[in-house]
């Protein structure tokens, strides 16, 4: 019973991102092997396993961060809204307005906080005008949940905020142009744990509006923060389910393994 209405309920969301068999190899290795996985809209996906196992790989595909990775190959078939994103034809910057991109480490451009969150709209021609692009920063930076601490600094550099501050200033910098996805590669690890407590209250926030990929080491992280929880392991999707599922009664043991500790 429990497997129909699991059925059910997949069928009833909306596939945001479409995997199939897809594979990656970094020359002669195969890092990632045969993944098949849905990424529903509106929710936060946690991608969890052991250092090296093909999570990152993953992610970085999805908007063809891999590309620019020497001797790296990706086949297989992804699809956004039901777009294939390997089309030679696709346009990758667009891409890439449509899937955003936060990583482990806080990078602020070297420019103010202004700067940081303008860059975007106006290489993709969304604020033509001053007035656009001062609602532009404070919307996003409403978003984020960093205006109030911001407001009266804006012509500050972006490196100049805690570390905290920074990562959420990477996220208003990446929903500034209105991705429909956004991938977040261990955005906490490099953050206190009051930092990473507002970062994930930040992303629960977000998934009103936006999907959202997580790569994550702290399995508690991605017990608080998302809907569907994916385990790999030696480049394997081992399995993909709800994450209470995943982390109370997994169907492989070797997801069983990992988290009670066994290994990872």
């Amino acid at each position: 019973m429990a497997a129909v209405e699991q059925l059910q309920s997949d069928a009833a969301r909306d596939t945001k991102v479409r995997s199939r068999d897809v594979n990656v190899y970094y020359g002669e290795i195969h890092a990632l092997k045969h993944v098949d996985l849905d990424i529903y809209a509106n929710e936060v996906t946690s991608l969890i396993g052991p250092s090296g196992c093909g999570k990152s790989t993953y992610l970085r595909c999805l908007n063809r961060m891999n590309d620019v990775i020497d001797g790296c190959r990706v086949t297989g078939e992804i699809a956004l809204d039901g777009d294939d994103i390997y089309d030679k034809s696709l346009d990758v910057v667009q891409l890439r307005a449509r899937v955003g991109m936060v990583f482990q480490k806080p990078n602020p451009f070297p420019k103010s906080l202004f700067d940081n969150i303008a860059y975007g709209p106006r290489i993709h021609g969304l604020g033509t005008h001053k007035d656009e692009l001062d609602e532009i920063v404070q919307s996003s930076l409403e978003r984020a949940g960093l205006w109030n601490e911001v407001k009266d600094r804006l012509d500050k550099p972006g490196t100049g905020l805690s570390g905290g501050q920074q990562q959420r200033l990477c996220i208003a910098r990446a929903i500034a142009v209105n991705p429909e996805v956004i991938l977040m590669d261990e955005p906490c690890s490099a953050l206190d744990p009051i930092a990473t407590a507002k970062i994930e209250e930040l992303i629960d926030e977000l998934r009103t509006n936006f999907t959202i990929v997580i790569v994550t080491h702290s399995m508690q992280q991605a017990a608080r923060v998302s809907q569907r929880t994916a385990f790999f392991h030696l480049g394997i999707l081992v399995e993909v389910n709800e994450t209470e599922q995943i982390f109370t009664n997994p169907s492989d043991e070797r997801t069983q393994g990992y988290i009670t500790g066994r290994f990872g």
